[in-house]
């Protein structure tokens, strides 16, 4: 039983769709594939296919994207993005500064993220004048650096992308990184040093674990080792592939 309340063999009754007998890798008829990319969707014309990559905190989102960027896969990352637009220098350290105070700064100059951390998740208000700040230039961020892409598709790495939606219009499919939530709890406290109620007072904000697979297309299985990662990528690597290659890139299927 899974921490979700749901079985764990029907929390990845999709783990699996990943090379099934099927003309996709979720085993969903071709009329489904693309219900995403049906979005208010902004996609343009000889741009690649746009996947959505998301999961819970400690899921192993990095693990995964790099497996695909080994495959010669390009992408933008959210975490790194929220990084850069508020580097010492920018317009979103000087606003964030502005907002929060001199506590806000850390003794080399950077924000200190651990501070805004423990102070956004003790406080709605804090968190929202944040993510006003941030999540604009996040945006902007990552929709320059997907026009720099040149491959068949690319992965916008996004923890928030169901909760908050702003990049769902560009698209074509959602794939979640899931683990059960125990493990989450378990690799956040031993990578980061977190104490466990920070980890879970941070996956409280996040979607419900069964509520983030439902909204999947296509699900990683990375409740196990490391290993198993690789093989899971590949399959969906050559479905994007052969996505990308049955209709005008960038468009959504039906278009």
């Amino acid at each position: 039983m899974s921490s979700t309340g749901r079985p764990e063999s029907e929390l990845h009754r999709s783990a699996q769709r990943a090379g099934e007998n099927s003309d996709s890798s979720t085993g969903r008829p071709e009329s489904e594939l693309h219900r995403s990319a049906q979005r208010e969707g902004e996609f343009h014309a000889g741009a690649p296919l746009v996947i959505g990559l998301t999961g819970g905190i400690g899921s192993g989102k990095s693990e995964v994207t790099r497996a695909f960027a080994v495959r010669g896969v390009e992408f933008v990352d959210a975490d790194r993005a929220a990084h850069a637009v508020s580097a010492g220098g920018t317009a979103g350290f000087d606003a964030v500064v502005a907002e929060f105070g001199a506590e806000a700064v850390g003794d080399d100059g950077e924000l200190d993220r651990a501070w805004l951390r423990r102070r956004v998740f003790a406080d709605a208000s804090a968190r929202a004048r944040l993510e006003a700040i941030v999540h604009p230039r996040v945006h902007d961020y990552m929709v320059n650096a997907m026009a720099e892409w040149r491959g068949a598709y690319g992965l916008l790495s996004v923890p928030l992308l169901l909760e908050r939606g702003g990049l769902l219009s560009r698209i074509a499919r959602v794939l979640v990184v899931d683990c059960p939530e125990d493990e989450q709890v378990r690799r956040v406290v031993e990578r980061s040093g977190w104490k466990p109620e920070d980890v879970r007072a941070v996956m409280a904000t996040q979607l419900p674990r069964a509520a983030r697979l439902a909204r999947a297309d296509d699900i990683i299985d990375n409740g196990g080792p490391k290993s198993a990662i690789a093989p899971q990528v590949a399959r969906l690597d050559t479905l994007y592939r052969e996505i990308a290659t049955r209709q005008p890139t960038g468009a959504p299927a039906g278009a």
